[in-house]
């Protein structure tokens, strides 16, 4: 697998992929730095605004001063962020001597992501520039906690994401990324949402599962697996003739969708990554991809996981996500219309937040609902066998036996990654691989 990525690549992906919500935590392994905002901090050492003053800490009042003589390997002259704590740049300016900022590759609640050069390396990087907001800083020392870990018991198999470096640039953490290409989303999204063939959805999750159980061994839980959060390792594709016929004609119109030269993936963002070693009883996951025991308030571990991939799992192979809500008891209706009733001892444990989804030991739908257009929602839902079948041909029987494992409502009951990667839709001889 080539993890060089080329300079000519594709641009037209949106790369958004890295809009997460940061989650209230311990911090792990940290030390508080209280440095002030103008100077810089690379993994616990301090490195100065440019070349010319050294590691000097320069008050911004006073920038204006150095600023004559100063190389094109400066620091930018000081700026206030903006309203909500962004870094404030342009385009071509420096983070530190090391990095040149070529272009916003995305941004979300976090803070920003900026493609830039590395003269170090004389490569493109991705860097990570987090908010100047204390929970968003502390969630980033999380994040970068547990991205040492995993490069630290990394055998180039993981499917994690590396860190290359990182620093404290006035008051911005960023973290330094190898360079990637468009998440699963863009690429869904690029491709008018049209269904991955099933070829490559097996490529796909088998990458996926392996980097779960990577992580599960090491009794770490990712808690927000999504297809924004898995990025293909290259950025190129090819185009290639796909028929359909348009809507309001008889004729039959020529288009084309994109498929990836390579299906190499990693896994992103672990600014939400939980210790394992503990049953959670907070919110976790994107609401598409959340399971049902977090809605309930029950409590949850390694597989909440394991739902959420099987959640991405079906929207690659149908082109939409399985669970589209933004609602708790329609997110429980839509469940129980696609895989069937939820079990009662579930529903019996409701924390005090859920049991009003709850009526009489069962899902209390349609009564509760909160429109008709919300129940015509539900309805509309196919069972999953016949979401599968509409957009599976050959192997649809295998597959829809490992997401019916991966979708057990009882997460007691639900394959582990290791027992998903056994599944005779990764291992029989007969599939061809991608």
């Amino acid at each position: 697998m080539n993890h060089q990525m080329e300079m000519d690549y594709v641009t037209d992906f949106p790369h958004n992929h890295m809009d997460r919500r940061p989650r209230k935590r311990p911090r792990l392994g940290w030390e508080a730095h209280s440095n002030k905002a103008q100077s810089g901090l690379r993994c616990g050492q301090e490195v100065g605004n440019g070349t010319s003053i050294g590691s000097s800490r320069v008050p911004p009042e006073h920038a204006s001063l150095f600023l004559k003589g100063l190389t094109k390997k400066s620091s930018p002259p000081w700026r206030h962020d903006d309203k909500d704590g962004h870094y404030v740049f342009g385009l071509g300016e420096n983070l530190t001597s090391r990095y040149n900022i070529q272009r916003k590759i995305g941004e979300g609640t976090f803070g920003q992501v900026l493609e830039c050069w590395d003269r170090e390396t004389r490569e493109m990087v991705a860097i990570k520039v987090v908010r100047s907001i204390k929970k968003y800083r502390e969630a980033a020392k999380l994040e970068i906690d547990v991205l040492q870990m995993l490069g630290k018991h990394d055998r180039n198999g993981s499917r994690c994401v590396q860190i290359r470096d990182w620093f404290d640039y006035r008051y911005h953490i960023c973290i330094v990324f190898e360079m990637l290409g468009p998440s699963l989303y863009d690429f869904l999204k690029k491709n008018d949402y049209r269904p991955f063939p099933v070829s490559l959805v097996r490529e796909l999750g088998r990458q996926l599962l392996e980097c779960v159980a990577f992580m599960h061994d090491l009794r770490l839980i990712h808690t927000d697996l999504k297809p924004e959060n898995i990025l293909f390792v290259s950025p190129e594709y090819v185009k290639i003739p796909d028929y359909k016929i348009p809507l309001q004609s008889t004729t039959e119109g020529t288009f084309h969708k994109r498929l990836p030269k390579s299906s190499a993936i990693k896994v992103i963002d672990f600014g939400s990554t939980a210790n394992g070693q503990q049953v959670h009883s907070y919110i976790v996951s994107t609401r598409h991809y959340r399971a049902p025991e977090v809605i309930l308030g029950l409590g949850w571990s390694y597989p909440c996981d394991l739902w959420s991939v099987g959640c991405i799992l079906v929207e690659l192979c149908s082109g939409e996500a399985l669970f589209q809500t933004h609602e708790n008891l329609e997110h429980l209706a839509m469940m129980e219309r696609v895989l069937g009733p939820l079990p009662q001892h579930m529903l019996k444990r409701a924390d005090r937040h859920a049991e009003k989804y709850v009526k009489r030991g069962r899902l209390d739908w349609p009564d509760g609902s909160s429109s008709r257009e919300s129940i015509k929602a539900v309805t509309k839902l196919p069972r999953l066998q016949n979401i599968v079948m509409r957009h599976v041909d050959h192997s649809a029987g295998d597959i829809i036996d490992l997401l019916q494992g991966l979708l057990r409502y009882d997460p007691s009951e639900r394959l582990t990654a290791h027992e998903a990667l056994r599944h005779p839709f990764f291992t029989k001889d007969h599939y061809r691989r991608f």
